[in-house]
């Protein structure tokens, strides 16, 4: 018997023995071997803290920028990436930091952001959603790689080609016209656009990608959004490895019961449009349709699964009018700043356009709302930075980067740098892009300017995004003149998104 005693304890104590090194190995001598071999080639960062890495800096950073709204400027750069922006002036345009035991490799050098990007060799794929991520986004054309994605992609392709768009225009038109009315009726004099637009922009993809009024998807916007709350302050959470199987605290059980209620919502929505009288498969081409037509495809390299299908609209609700809320309000903002070139805008709409609806044709001619939009989007990008991973030991530029470093590339960096746009990088000047997106700086800008992405990745929805934005605003122009409002409070903040904390608040005057 004590035999079996002694022999039970040795094992006991020989699994917490492995289990110690190689909790040991993943959180201390892994990053302390990573660190030593990035700072042999140069690349310097804050140093490797036990467990929490450099969350606790950021944290803090994050709170000191935070604690109050910032001067009326366009000098973001310093207050929605803070460590990023000290950083880089300490240790120079890459560095390394740290996500808790995970080495983040920060690159904001044009040519070497290309590289990465392009992915010519496949070296630098997306990151796998985990997480709260997953239960936001699921594995979507966002996080998905090699024949899914090929696949899925070809499917958004083909929902939001020009000939599509031209579908969409009316749709979109009816729902700006709606809130005009609606402005129009209560003689409003004060909106606040955040909020108006965030109604229009899930009214416009819920009607044009998947056949539904806005009340329809209402519910399904309200669990994605509360969704992102959760993914946004969770990011610089460090959790002990394998402890949230064990234990799990309310932001586990809140996004759980959000992701069940969202893909109840989903399944419902597909329900619904599954079948028609006849009995015959909906054959609609918007996105849902196109999505169920490949569900229903009967050649297995053609078709997609259930999951596939609710994670892909998961993908493009949140997608379809996150991005384009951030737009839209930070350009109307510029704009009710700007009065100069709003009356720019308004004469070249009021010239080209009329009283008319716009249509494909005549936004393509709108050079004055394209250089607008395009300063907007350099000024205050949706995305603040863009993710990849290291899925080998790979060279880049004269650095080897070991397997599983993570990859930052943050194109507010690249957007706000004043050796590529000039010392005038902060300020709002629509005239850098009179000739277009590559002359826009002295370098390639196509290499600097992200809004969208690079590459292969690049955002499938920024023609969509470019065209429901061209609307709106000439719409907009064609009926009132704005101010920023006295009562505004500048405070540019990131919750996945980038958003006004307080909202944008302006004054408006019907024409």
């Amino acid at each position: 018997m004590g035999n079996w005693i002694i022999y039970l304890s040795s094992c006991v104590s020989l699994c917490f023995l492995l289990i110690l090194i190689k909790f040991l190995n993943k959180l201390w001598w892994t990053p302390i071997q990573i660190q030593s071999l990035m700072r042999s080639q140069g690349i310097k960062g804050p140093p490797y803290r036990f467990l929490h890495g450099s969350t606790k800096e950021i944290i803090n950073m994050v709170k000191g920028v935070m604690i109050s709204p910032m001067e009326l400027s366009h000098h973001v750069f310093p207050r929605i990436q803070p460590h990023i922006y000290s950083w880089m002036r300490l240790y120079g345009k890459n560095f390394l930091y740290w996500n808790g035991p995970q080495a983040h490799l920060v690159v904001t050098e044009p040519e070497l952001v290309k590289e990465i990007l392009n992915n010519k060799d496949g070296a630098y794929p997306k990151p796998e959603t985990e997480g709260y991520w997953k239960k936001l986004l699921g594995n979507g054309l966002v996080s998905s790689s090699g024949e899914k994605w090929v696949k899925h992609r070809k499917l958004a392709n083909y929902a939001f080609h020009a000939e599509s768009l031209k579908g969409m225009i009316p749709a979109m038109i009816s729902s700006v016209g709606m809130m005009l009315e609606r402005w129009r009726k209560q003689k409003v004099k004060e909106i606040e656009l955040f909020h108006e637009f965030k109604v229009l922009t899930s009214e416009i993809i819920s009607r044009t990608a998947f056949g539904s009024s806005c009340l329809e998807g209402e519910n399904i916007f309200d669990m994605l959004t509360k969704m992102a709350l959760i993914v946004s302050r969770n990011t610089y959470k460090i959790r002990i490895p394998g402890i949230r199987k064990l234990v799990k605290i309310d932001d586990d059980i809140e996004s759980d019961k959000l992701e069940q209620g969202i893909r109840n919502s989903i399944t419902q929505m597909i329900r619904k449009r599954e079948v028609t009288v006849t009995g015959e498969s909906d054959s609609s081409n918007d996105f849902l349709g196109l999505l169920m037509k490949a569900y229903h495809d009967t050649d297995k390299t053609k078709s997609i699964s259930v999951d596939d299908l609710i994670d892909e609209c998961k993908t493009f609700y949140f997608a379809g009018h996150e991005t384009t809320t951030s737009s839209l309000t930070w350009t109307l903002f510029l704009l009710a700043m700007h009065t100069e070139w709003q009356d720019k805008a308004r004469m070249e709409v009021l010239d080209l356009i009329g009283q008319q609806n716009p249509t494909l044709d005549s936004i393509s001619k709108l050079k004055t709302i394209n250089m607008i939009v395009h300063e907007s989007l350099r000024l205050y990008p949706p995305v603040c930075h863009v993710p990849r991973t290291v899925n080998r030991e790979v060279r880049l530029g004269n650095v080897t980067l070991p397997e599983d470093v993570k990859l930052i590339i943050s194109n507010l960096a690249l957007h706000h740098d004043p050796e590529i746009w000039g010392e005038d990088a902060h300020l709002f000047k629509p005239e850098r892009f009179a000739v277009g997106v590559s002359k826009a700086t002295k370098t390639n800008a196509a290499t600097c300017y992200l809004p969208f992405g690079l590459g292969p990745r690049n955002c499938v929805g920024s023609n969509f995004a470019n065209t429901e934005i061209k609307i709106v605003l000439s719409m907009i122009l064609q009926r009132y003149k704005f101010i920023l409002s006295p009562t505004y409070i500048h405070s540019p903040t990131v919750r996945i998104t980038l958003y006004p904390q307080h909202g944008v608040k302006i004054m408006m005057k019907e024409i």
